[in-house]
């Protein structure tokens, strides 16, 4: 049986980037589980304009006293030492914009229904992180969508209407509903949870524990 595990996160978050490594290292470590990954969206700033802000301001105005300054660095270099654990690229001096992220959710979810979720978010993860692209950009988006295999006149279109627009704010609705704040957060058949970027070994135990409550199936309705 197949262990279901939603991935809420949001794609200008380098804790999610480095959650999603340890979780794929969780995954490594229990061979014995058939499990599928759903990503779904979390703006962790909806109030960012399409055309995103200037990233070294908006941090100024987020960790603006010489506390949140230094905290914020200290939050930066730990990053940098646990992205060089898990192969993560961390290319923080690149970023100039902070980027508004949802229609790069909304292209995680069309590459997801092709199978190629998993290639759209580390894609889009380095791209923000590693190459400081902005995605929030159209044709920034296009492109890195035809890297992954989509096809990038379509992906063109579908950002230039509103496909999946709904659907992406009432997804990111649900999960505020359930109480979410913070991101990374993995669900297990929306009963079990975990928060935060945790140890692969850590993740691994949830894996394990979620697989032996997984919800019996139930008997389809009606009958001969």
């Amino acid at each position: 049986m197949t262990l279901y595990i939603e991935m809420v996160s949001d794609l200008v978050c380098p804790w999610c980037w480095v959650g999603l490594r340890r979780l794929k290292g969780a995954i490594e470590m229990v061979p014995e589980l058939e499990i599928e990954i759903l990503f779904r969206p979390f703006e962790l700033d909806p109030t960012v304009p399409a055309g995103g802000f200037d990233y070294k301001e908006y941090m100024k105005q987020r960790f603006g006293s010489d506390q949140g300054r230094d905290r914020a660095n200290q939050m930066r270099e730990l990053l940098i030492q646990y992205g060089e654990e898990e192969g993560i690229p961390f290319h923080f001096d690149r970023i100039t914009r902070r980027p508004n992220s949802f229609n790069a959710h909304r292209v995680v979810r069309w590459a997801q229904g092709q199978g190629l979720g998993m290639a759209a978010k580390e894609a889009l993860f380095e791209a923000v992180f590693s190459k400081g692209q902005d995605i929030g950009d159209h044709e920034t988006l296009v492109t890195l969508a035809a890297k992954i295999g989509l096809d990038a006149n379509l992906v063109s279109d579908l950002l230039s209407g509103e496909a999946d627009v709904e659907t992406t704010r009432q997804e990111q609705n649900l999960f505020r509903q359930m109480g979410i704040s913070g991101v990374p957060t993995f669900i297990a058949h929306r009963q079990i949870a975990v928060q935060g970027a945790e140890s692969s070994e850590k993740l691994a135990r949830f894996l394990k524990t979620a697989a032996e409550h997984v919800p019996a199936p139930q008997p389809a309705a009606g009958g001969a």
